[in-house]
């Protein structure tokens, strides 16, 4: 059973989710896309500050939890120079785990993206949306499977190699990914599972 949260809320159920990771796989992904207070406050006005949602990783983790961090959206030209400094302070504050989501911007998205961009950082702006097309084909948004979470190019490719690079350092490569050595592929591990087949030769039990 996963979660992947933004908000400090998660913590109100910090008892139901450590009963249910003691009996089964249970595990909080914490979304923190920016390390920079002052640039998450001009994208992300409204909710919680990264330094508020590492402690909820913190509280979590602290309650036998396994959590992670999702460092998402990657704006290319804009957080992904944040990248190394999340991980380590995800690192310390008790995270297993991260994993990274490149923004795109489908339809009408991408026009109140950059309104928002231009209002906010309009010294940074231009450089921004040069990166966003850069990591997508000359466009803002590519919805094909496999691309669409990591773009594609020369920066999408810089900006996926600093963050395994600094996830293995810190071994926060998602524990459910190992590498195979030999092919440069990876492959998902097997887990433990708390399934039971249900018995269809009679009425179904609730409890």
């Amino acid at each position: 059973m996963g979660i992947i949260t933004k908000s400090p809320l998660v913590e109100r159920d910090i008892d139901v989710l450590a009963d249910l990771a003691r009996v089964t796989q249970a595990h909080v992904t914490v979304s923190i896309p920016f390390w920079d207070e002052d640039k998450a406050r001009a994208i992300e006005p409204y909710v919680a500050t990264p330094a508020r949602r590492l402690r909820t990783v913190e509280r979590l983790a602290q309650a036998g939890i396994e959590v992670g961090v999702n460092v998402a959206p990657i704006i290319p030209g804009l957080n992904d120079e944040d990248i190394p400094a999340l991980l380590e302070a995800a690192r310390d504050a008790g995270a297993s785990h991260a994993c990274i989501t490149l923004l795109r911007l489908p339809g009408p998205v991408a026009e109140v993206f950059e309104e928002r961009l231009r209002e906010a950082l309009p010294l940074r702006a231009d450089k921004v949306m040069r990166r966003i097309r850069e990591t997508r084909g000359g466009k803002t948004n590519d919805a094909r499977f496999g691309v669409r979470g990591r773009g594609e190019g020369v920066y999408a490719e810089a900006i996926q190699g600093l963050f395994e690079a600094t996830a293995k350092r810190l071994g926060l490569l998602p524990s459910w990914i190992q590498p195979v050595v030999g092919d440069g592929m990876a492959k998902r591990t097997e887990t433990v599972s708390s399934f039971e087949r249900p018995d269809r030769s009679g009425q179904m039990k609730l409890f």
